[in-house]
């Protein structure tokens, strides 16, 4: 899988893109382009084809434009890609059905919250799949990530945890959400990527694995391995580790609460 990195580009001119303080019009006769109109069409590219598509010139063909219009916007590829980092960010949460679904507008306790957080955030990798292949250690620093971190933190801030806590508590989430999306959306690629669905594959190596299989010699994998695609239906499920895994790492962060305060709702 190809990497690639945030906050390569230009940090004038990425912030300038991200917060939007030049913005610039179609002149007259030109093709009526912006901004926007080049970002999403730049994340249609990545969402139909992955990150590896993305280049100037396949956006400027989604647009109907010559390659060069885009420059007068968009000084390049890596602000490009730091705009629709921002700007997938910025669909996380939002108004559904009317209603609110910032995390501190959910009812119920933190643990609520957190889930809520955790579900919003691997919702948005299963529609953008290629953000996985984002590496974000330095963040981009534009208006719709700031508020999506700001709007995370409002959710835990008050119940027991430092400032520092709170920041490491949204980093685990999220980035448990992160590796777990991963998974899960390389399971969901694995047909398209082999040709062959995971019965298949099962099934063509079950003979193998029969006279190989040495239940004496690997008794604990045996048992464990055959209980497990039992309840699972499979190798893995990523719906089923992400919910276990989940419900884990909310019990270790209770204990700290309850370690710091005496009390964990």
């Amino acid at each position: 899988m190809t990497i690639e990195y945030s906050g390569k580009g230009d940090p004038a001119r990425s912030l300038a893109l991200l917060w939007r303080t030049r913005e610039r019009t179609s002149r007259k006769g030109k093709p009526d382009l912006s901004v926007d109109r080049i970002v999403r069409a730049a994340i249609e590219v990545a969402d139909a084809d992955g990150l590896q598509a993305l280049s100037m010139r396949r956006v400027a063909e989604r647009l109907g434009v010559g390659t060069m219009s885009l420059y007068t916007y968009v000084p390049g590829k890596p602000e490009l890609l730091d705009v629709m980092l921002d700007t997938v960010y910025g669909t996380v949460y939002g108004t559904v059905d009317g209603e609110q679904d910032e995390p501190e507008e959910v009812s119920g306790d933190w643990r609520e919250r957190l889930r809520h957080i955790a579900r919003a955030n691997w919702a948005l990798y299963r529609r953008h799949p290629w953000l996985l292949q984002v590496a974000t250690s330095r963040p981009v620093l534009g208006p719709n990530v700031t508020a999506k971190y700001d709007a995370e933190l409002r959710a835990i801030d008050g119940i027991g945890l430092t400032d520092v806590e709170m920041d490491q508590v949204i980093t685990l989430v999220t980035g448990f959400v992160h590796g777990t999306a991963r998974g899960a959306v390389e399971a969901s690629q694995a047909e398209s990527q082999t040709g062959m669905s995971d019965e298949q594959w099962w099934a063509a190596h079950a003979p193998f694995l029969g006279r190989i299989g040495d239940t004496a010699r690997y008794p604990t994998a045996s048992r464990v391995g055959q209980a497990a695609g039992e309840a699972l239906g499979g190798a893995y499920s990523a719906e089923r580790t992400f919910e276990f895994g989940l419900e884990r790492l909310l019990d270790g962060i209770e204990a700290l609460i309850h370690r710091r305060t005496g009390h964990s709702r």
